[in-house]
């Protein structure tokens, strides 16, 4: 069999049999309809012996008549019980969040009149987290039980650890590793309809059981029939299509609730973004276009080891790719035991993700969490030693130029400590104010506000993290929560895309710290500012060599390699700690901690 293309996949897709209910009847009423015609032409015009001897044969009448009842009523049946069915599920569905939303409003209202009354502040703040936790475990129980997009909304909740208190966040962290699984069967009967052909068809082996298993999707490995190639089948859960409306009218009307309730909660702008978001995920054509794109992109620069699956065929619920495995990245003992450098693992990060966010015209991936990243030895290249293998390519943005720019200043103005460019650029990237720059700097760089006002190039300590969580805890919460629902919704996706892979980073136990992930950012923004000022340079009068345009030209150039020189030089000496052994240092420290 040939290689089925997207277009032939389109024209198969084209001749596939009825799909819905009503016509699902179809072919039990035109046979029914038909004999009854012919059973008639026989009473007026047929054999007149047998017409003469019906009236003999009453039971035989009967018999007829019951038949032909029973059949309509079956038709009838057929016709509307899945509409019941679905029916029945959606108002269950909703039930389990409007009765779940309800009763979390009301204890948080009453838990807030107690802890009011309570004028011991270690009893205010055990009676908060309590309710926290309770209301966080009922809702743990409604996403499960409904599953699909809930789940999906549970991971991004999970992760919002700078927004979120952690008896939220960590209630739902199994939600990272506890998704459906759909049934083979459905996936067969799902392939069939988008193709209109069999898995047999096309594979000549196709794993009943999923390699892993998404809020979305799931992946099968199987080997395609013509080719021998072995490959991954990213498939669609097959009913979540028909519940993605409803679920994303009920996240609406949640949050929509909350803020009539509890106003300095606004959190209506994570129910809009999911509205833009969650189409496109479920869009795995968008997915394999996404794909190629950031292949193509990664193709020029050769020196970071990034491996983008191939793109065999995609529909828009079945993406066929090459097989491409790994480990995940925080599997800290197969790293060791191949002797592959954590803090290489780490700058390859900084570096893949980094060029994403500020290289011109790139792709930015935005949902860059463990499950999305795998690592694998290279047996291709010396140094690095390693591949990082992205696989889910659902989730992209592109950042406007003007953004860049400014988003590059404002960064390096961070990691200079210049706190007036700071306040300004932050202002051009996403429009904040003076009185919520404090808040916002601790939100882009994860820091407590001392240290972005001091040095970010130090770890960040347990201390440190339990400051934020306390200030959170004070009343910042309501602040970040007003703040976050008025900037672009680029910068949140930024937001999401920095948390994630610091997440990553810290995961590693790396023996530098931040320190060397911020001169990697350093360099690249550096490269977008100077990229600015050649352009500008290029749009004055005359040519580079006129005095005024050198003058800019030089001091350009001086700035860029200001910080070129030090990631230069920390490089450098990095190179000389291999070289005398230092970098054989055992990582049972950091992993304990």
């Amino acid at each position: 069999m040939k290689c089925l293309s997207i277009n032939s996949l389109g024209r198969l897709a084209s001749n596939r049999t009825w799909t819905c209910s009503n016509c699902c009847t179809q072919p039990l009423v035109t046979p029914f309809k038909t004999s009854q015609r012919s059973l008639a032409r026989q009473y007026s015009t047929g054999y007149s012996g047998y017409s003469r001897r019906l009236p003999k044969s009453p039971r035989k009448k009967v018999a007829v008549l019951t038949a032909t009842a029973t059949a309509a009523t079956g038709a009838g049946v057929l016709a509307f019980t899945d509409e019941i069915k679905h029916g029945y599920d959606a108002t269950e569905r909703a039930g389990r969040v409007a009765t779940t939303l309800t009763i979390c409003i009301n204890d948080y209202r009453t838990t807030l009149n107690k802890r009011d009354q309570t004028e011991d502040p270690q009893e205010q703040d055990i009676i908060l987290k309590s309710c926290h936790k309770r209301c966080a475990e009922r809702t743990l129980k409604v996403l499960e039980k409904n599953g699909g997009i809930f789940i999906k909304l549970g991971q991004h909740l999970s992760a919002m650890t700078y927004l979120l208190p952690p008896e939220w966040t960590d209630t739902f962290i199994p939600l990272q590793d506890k998704c459906p699984v759909s049934s083979f069967e459905s996936i067969e009967a799902m392939f069939r309809s988008d193709t209109g052909e069999e898995l047999k068809d096309y594979f000549s082996e196709f794993s009943e059981q999923p390699i892993g298993a998404a809020s979305l999707a799931q992946v099968h490995l199987a080997t395609v029939k013509e080719s021998g190639q072995k490959v991954a089948v990213k498939v669609q859960h097959p009913g979540l299509a028909q519940w993605a409306p409803l679920d994303l009218a009920l996240t609406r009307f949640t949050f929509t609730t909350l803020k009539k309730f509890f106003p300095e909660y606004d959190l209506e702008w994570l129910s809009s973004e999911m509205e833009v978001s969650l189409p496109q995920e479920l869009d795995f054509q968008l997915e394999a276009a996404n794909a190629i794109r950031t292949k193509e992109y990664f193709a020029q620069i050769p020196e970071i080891p990034l491996v983008i699956p191939d793109v065999i065929w995609a529909k828009k619920r079945i993406l066929v790719m090459a097989n491409e495995s790994g480990h995940r990245l925080d599997d800290l003992e197969y790293l060791d035991s191949n002797h592959i450098d954590r803090d290489e693992v780490s700058a390859t990060l900084a570096r893949i993700f980094n060029e994403m966010i500020f290289g011109k015209n790139a792709p930015l991936h935005c949902d860059p969490h463990g499950g999305n990243l795998a690592i694998r030895k290279a047996t291709r290249r010396r140094h690095p030693n390693f591949e990082i293998i992205i696989y889910d390519h659902g989730l992209y943005r592109d950042i406007p130029e003007s953004l860049r720019r400014s988003y590059a200043k404002m960064w390096l103005a961070v990691i200079d400590g210049d706190m007036p460019a700071m306040k300004r650029y932050a202002h051009e990237v996403a429009g904040i104010t003076d009185e919520q720059f404090p808040l916002f700097a601790s939100a882009i760089t994860g820091r407590d506000y001392t240290v972005v006002s001091s040095s970010i190039l130090k770890s960040r300590s347990e201390e440190e993290k339990k400051t934020m969580s306390h200030a959170l805890q004070e009343g910042l919460l309501s602040d970040l929560v007003t703040m976050l629902g008025q900037v672009p919704r680029i910068i949140l996706l930024i937001l999401k895309t920095n948390d994630l892979t610091r997440s990553l980073d810290e995961n590693l136990h790396t023996r530098q710290g931040p320190m060397r992930s911020f001169m990697i950012l350093a360099r690249y923004c550096a490269r977008t500012v100077f990229r600015e000022q050649l352009e500008e340079i290029r749009e004055r009068p005359g040519s580079l060599l006129w005095p005024g345009n050198a003058l800019r030209f030089i001091a350009a150039w001086m700035g860029y390699l200001r910080v070129e020189l030090k990631l230069e030089a920390f490089e450098l000496w990095l190179s000389v700690k291999r070289m005398v052994g230092m970098n054989t240092v055992h990582y049972a420290s950091a992993v304990s901690l």
